[in-house]
């Protein structure tokens, strides 16, 4: 759970930056939000969160 949040998190940050900074429009940051609603309620749901949960435990074992 503390994964999701933290994406979420993270996701809302970049968003919010571009809409400020690289000139995204608020519509096409709403039609990435409904995208992203339907793709969780999608057959692909389950893929995209084992892929995303893969990936951040691949970062998390990275030492520097």
């Amino acid at each position: 759970m503390a994964l999701s949040v933290s994406a979420v998190v993270l996701l809302a940050i970049l968003v919010f930056i571009m809409v400020r900074k690289s000139g995204l429009k608020a519509w096409h940051a709403l039609v990435c939000v409904l995208l992203g609603f339907y793709l969780a309620s999608s057959s692909v749901a389950p893929t995209i969160n084992d892929v995303t949960t893969n990936v951040a435990g691949m970062i998390g074992e990275l030492s520097f």
